[in-house]
């Protein structure tokens, strides 16, 4: 049998060799720790077939026993006929069935193998994050900080990989730190935003803080540059008296404000402001899960002429909910997202979390309701501190210490079942 032994300090990188070499359907044989780190020996799926048992071969056939006949042109009987027949029937069976039993035995054997790789692979996990805080405390810091300040346990292996090995504790908290914020992307000033003028609409969920933030927005463009080089646009026809809100908005700060209900009313508008140095578009407020999402979107991208899409991520949201909203709204682009309601937000995790791995530079920081006082430029360094300044042990969510390592290892599990019964 073709047999291969791999030794790598994790097992995780074990498996990431294994699949290298051998393909993702590699069949793990055995596992064990060795010096240094883990030994695991597996085979190919190709391979599988050869431990399968032989098919029974039939035994030579016998010729038939010649029959004595009385005469040279006397018939045979039907007794004298019977055995030839039964003797074909028997010789067809022997010959079709051994060889759909050793398919379905292979098959079986395939399928057996692979539901132990997959338990093997789980066992292995457990093992590792259970021994994680022994094997490696600096990693364990990391994982527990991460996961109680609200990041996903997606970006937190990604950061423990990267890890340098051989540092205290508190050396890995500083790398997680600085590592956190050259990831976070900022926007450095406001020359981009509101010097160079041009279209910008702001996006997402209803309730996100939309119409809100582009007041904000419109008054800092207005106390630099004047009410006559800014116009107003909303897109919000449904929610009643919903563009009347950005109207009043308009009204105080002296800017006019357009209702836009499709593409063409969309690139008219665009075409009679072209004098304008800027326009603010406060679009509909919408589920992530609306099939609407993309037809706004196409609307945006219909419009004649470059248009910003900035997503509002509301931070008091969860993980999960923010994640699938920035993959319904990042449809054709996204030019970065403004963080809301960040002085509701119990953990600012999540929100930082999307931002990073979705690779949206974040633009501003909403911290209440008043305009235009409560918008703030993005600051890396604030952000991380924040986040990890709201970790508390007394939070209902957090986990304790030796609950790290079975919630990480039960995710694991549960994400290789998935795989085995989508599979």
């Amino acid at each position: 049998m073709n047999v291969k032994r791999i030794v790598a300090k994790t097992s995780r990188e074990a498996m990431r060799q294994l699949r290298e070499v051998l393909g993702p359907d590699a069949v793990i044989l055995s596992n064990r720790a060795v010096e240094g780190g883990v030994e695991v020996l597996a085979m190919p799926a190709e391979a599988i077939a050869s431990i399968a048992p032989p098919v029974e071969e039939m035994p030579p056939l016998q010729p038939e026993p010649p029959v004595v006949r009385s005469a040279p042109d006397m018939p045979r009987t039907r007794a004298e006929a019977e055995p030839a027949v039964t003797f074909k029937r028997r010789l067809i069976e022997r010959v079709a069935v051994p060889s759909a039993d050793s398919t379905e035995m292979t098959q079986s054997i395939i399928a057996e193998l692979k539901a132990m790789r997959t338990r093997l692979e789980t066992r292995i996990d457990d093992l590792a994050w259970r021994d994680l805080p022994g094997r490696d405390p600096a990693g364990a810091v990391l994982m527990r900080d991460m996961l109680g300040a609200g990041f996903s346990a997606a970006l937190a292996r990604d950061l423990m990989d990267e890890l340098p090995r051989g540092g205290s504790e508190s050396d890995a908290q500083a790398w997680m730190r600085n590592t956190l914020m050259k990831r976070l992307g900022v926007m450095p000033n406001e020359t981009g935003l509101l010097d160079d003028g041009g279209v910008f609409a702001l996006m997402g969920p209803t309730g996100a803080g939309k119409t809100t933030t582009t007041a904000k927005l419109a008054a800092r463009f207005v106390v630099r540059h004047g009410a006559d080089k800014l116009a107003l646009l909303t897109t919000d026809s449904y929610r009643i008296g919903g563009h009347e809100q950005l109207r009043i908005y308009g009204k105080i700060l002296g800017v006019t404000v357009h209702a836009v209900r499709d593409a063409a009313d969309l690139r008219l508008a665009l075409a009679e402001l072209r004098n304008k140095h800027t326009v603010l578009i406060d679009t509909v407020g919408m589920s992530q899960r609306d099939q609407a999402v993309a037809e706004q979107v196409e609307m945006l991208c219909q419009a004649g002429q470059p248009i910003k899409r900035l997503l509002m991520l509301n931070a008091t949201s969860h993980g999960d909910t923010l994640n699938e909203v920035v993959e319904a709204y990042r449809q054709r682009g996204l030019d970065g997202c403004i963080l809301t309601k960040i002085d509701e937000a119990a953990s600012l995790g999540p929100a930082l979390d999307c931002a990073i791995r979705h690779d949206l530079t974040v633009h501003y920081l909403a911290t209440g309701q008043r305009v235009p006082e409560d918008l703030h430029l993005a600051n890396r360094q604030y952000l991380i501190h924040r986040a990890f300044k709201t970790r508390t042990l007394a939070s209902p969510w957090q986990l304790d210490e030796h609950e790290l390592a079975y919630a990480l290892s039960g995710q694991a599990f549960h994400a290789q079942e998935s795989a085995v019964s989508l599979g």
